[in-house]
């Protein structure tokens, strides 16, 4: 069968090696792709937006299956492009993807079905934000209500600060129309992890757990990014944890998308924190997590394509998730200044070292090829070295060595991913 997958990124590059694992696939596509994709798939000049001219290409090639990696499309109702051309298409439709493209109607739903998440209200106009934060508790959290490539969340310790954020989120408009409605939450404290899931509208399949580093510098430091490194599974995401979730938060959210006329079909990624009252959600995504793909997919077992048709077909349930008892760490190599201001168009060498290695994985995020046909930085992360190991802590030593192999001229990483989770497991 043919594939086509729609995006550029690490998450993109990890769903194109799982499919290319499947006996089932003779001819994947990627739109647009990166360099690292190239090597996998053909690589199609066509943007995640363009949604006729990706139809009409599915169409033209004769595509059996079209999977949405990224956020944007998804939110913007590929899916239900697709499918008004009769093309087969796995991520939510439009309706459903809100779950991610508004942090107001995502909280709402939370608060109408109890399932447990921080205490918020939701603002349309500043005046009225300002006047809530001088009564609020600090530390509180303001969020752009839409999409802002997971840097649209502020935290802020004084009255000052949130002073300041609303300004930045509201009236400067630092994350565009995200903004033009704002979330007003409680400071949780805990810790974070990440679950991802397949669902087919009515049944839901956990993956194995994972845990992002979301800021900038080690020790959880600077500013937020899309992320920075993770690892999987999470020593912290113990059995209590994972039934006591799967009784109030997992199945609860497909339920109540279900009763809301949103049924949900694709992959929710939950953030959870993990508070002394236990279990909150901080975030819902309607796609594989970046780079939680990164780390979770090279552990699954399963042929993603039997997993994908399950939930497009609605039979989920006849599908055994399965993930090996194995470790996995990835550890982002970004440009220097990212998520700020950076340079781009630096040569990466060293990527032979990752050849015939089924342990060490170099998954492409910001790169592309140059006039010369070389391979360089085309982004803030730029690279997922990722690899697999016995335990976490094997895993992060084997990722931290191999992100030794690769070098370009403004190379940066956190030289603290999953250093936690090794001395939990310790």
């Amino acid at each position: 069968m043919k594939v086509l997958v729609v995006g550029s990124g690490g998450r993109e590059h990890a769903i194109v090696r799982s499919v290319s694992k499947s006996p089932r696939v003779n001819k994947i596509y990627c739109a647009p792709g990166n360099a690292g994709i190239a090597s996998l798939a053909e690589c199609v000049p066509i943007g995640a937006m363009e949604f006729e001219k990706l139809a009409a290409f599915a169409k033209e090639q004769d595509i059996d299956l079209t999977i949405i990696g990224m956020d944007d499309p998804l939110v913007g109702g590929i899916v239900d492009a697709f499918e008004t051309q009769g093309l087969k298409v796995f991520g939510p439709r439009k309706n459903a993807a809100i779950l991610e493209g508004s942090k107001a109607f995502s909280k709402d739903l939370m608060k109408k079905y109890g399932i447990p998440t921080a205490a918020y209200e939701n603002f349309t106009s500043p005046e009225e934000a300002l006047r809530y934060l001088e009564h609020a508790r600090m530390p509180v959290v303001l969020k752009a209500d839409g999409l802002a490539l997971g840097k649209g969340v502020l935290i802020c310790n004084t009255l000052d600060e949130a002073r300041a954020g609303v300004k930045e989120i509201m009236e400067d408009k630092k994350f565009g129309s995200a903004g033009n409605t704002m979330v007003i939450e409680e400071f949780m404290t805990g810790r974070e992890v990440s679950v991802l899931s397949f669902v087919d509208g009515k049944t839901i399949k956990i993956m194995s757990s994972a845990q992002d580093h979301k800021r900038a510098k080690d020790g959880d430091q600077g500013l937020n990014t899309g992320g920075m490194g993770n690892f999987s599974p999470s020593p912290f995401y113990t059995a209590e944890i994972d039934e006591f979730c799967k009784k109030h938060i997992y199945q609860a959210t497909v339920d109540a998308m279900a009763a809301e006329g949103r049924p949900f079909t694709g992959v929710i990624f939950f953030g959870l924190m993990l508070t002394e009252d236990g279990p909150k959600v901080l975030e819902y995504n309607a796609r594989f997590g970046d780079p939680e793909a990164q780390v979770v997919l090279p552990r699954m077992k399963n042929d993603i394509i039997d997993v994908m048709e399950a939930c497009i077909e609605g039979r989920l349930h006849t599908i055994d998730l399965a993930f090996e008892d194995n470790a996995a760490v990835c550890v982002v190599l970004a440009s220097d200044g990212y998520p700020v201001s950076y340079e781009k168009g630096f040569e990466i060498t060293g990527f032979e070292h990752f050849e015939g290695k089924d342990d060490y994985f170099c998954f492409h995020a910001g790169t592309k090829f140059d006039a010369d046909g070389k391979i360089v930085t085309n982004g803030g992360r730029v690279l997922g070295i990722t690899a697999t190991g016995a335990n976490v802590c094997e895993a992060r030593k084997k990722a931290y060595e191999a992100a030794e192999w690769v070098n370009f001229s403004n190379k940066y990483m956190r030289h603290d991913i999953a250093k936690a989770a090794c001395k939990e497991e310790a």
